[in-house]
């Protein structure tokens, strides 16, 4: 996983909360020395709700018992418990860790899933900017690519289709806003990007369409014809036709009258 900039501000924090709990501070009240028996009162509490006194628990065991049978599982709650406390960042983070320390855990690919699923919770609204949301994606493939059978896969194809549609739609808006600026050449840019981008997004056609209406404002009527010909084949079925219709008559109306 690549790690970003706010994974990195917090490994500092992270270790921090570690040495403390090493030192004492821990408010478990876990007391038997069996790691089995330690897990299951934490995962106790991780079943009912109660996830914060399950990340002071699953925290104490991950120090107190290293390297036993449960220690992935132990990383793997921990991670998930911050997961359903809504702390996004650091479930990522100790989902990776997770995934780097017990690559042969059968835990892995529900690990992986709950990765990129940290991060698909972090993407922010399409007007922002957008590295989780490309995080997540990135996370949400390796995941296919590497358990294309798995129980998870329709959620995560399902994932990455409304993240690609959230990067496409804030390339359309940013075009729409250039051309409410009478700026049709970057219009054309930002809408052409939408195209190469994401072909396979919910707003490739509309960006086509917009596109031919970008040329024509810039009395470039033969690119105009060009993509919405080029629309045409692509997107038959579209329910900007009828606009594409419009626009290629007018396109050819303005050029033989030059």
């Amino acid at each position: 996983m690549k790690i970003t900039k706010q994974l990195a501000l917090i490994v500092t924090l992270v270790f921090m909360a570690l040495y403390l709990t090493a030192c004492g501070s821990s408010k478990s009240d876990i007391s038997t020395d069996d790691p089995q028996k330690a897990f299951d009162i934490a995962k106790r509490k991780f079943d009912r709700g109660d996830y914060v006194d399950a990340i002071e628990d699953f925290s104490f065991i991950k120090i107190r018992f290293p390297g036993t049978a449960v220690s992935d599982k132990v990383q793997y709650y921990l991670a998930f418990s911050y997961y359903r406390q809504k702390e996004y960042l650091l479930s990522a983070y100790e989902f990776d860790n997770f995934l780097k320390n017990y690559p042969l855990s059968e835990l892995n690919p529900d690990g992986k899933f709950m990765l990129a699923s940290a991060y698909y919770a972090m993407s922010p609204k399409f007007s922002l900017d957008q590295s989780f949301t490309k995080e997540a994606i990135s996370e949400y493939l390796s995941f296919l690519e590497a358990y294309p059978q798995d129980k998870n896969v329709t959620e995560a194809e399902n994932k990455i289709k409304e993240l690609r549609n959230k990067l496409a739609y804030k390339e359309f808006w940013t075009a729409e806003l250039y051309m409410k600026l009478d700026n049709y050449k970057a219009a054309s840019l930002y809408f052409q990007n939408v195209v190469d981008e994401y072909i396979d997004s919910d707003w490739a056609d509309d960006a086509m369409v917009g596109q031919a209406d970008a040329y024509i404002n810039g009395r470039k009527y033969d690119d105009a014809k060009r993509v919405l010909e080029k629309f045409y084949k692509l997107f038959p079925k579209s329910d900007q036709k009828a606009k594409a219709d419009r626009l290629y008559s007018r396109a050819k109306e303005l050029q033989s009258s030059k």
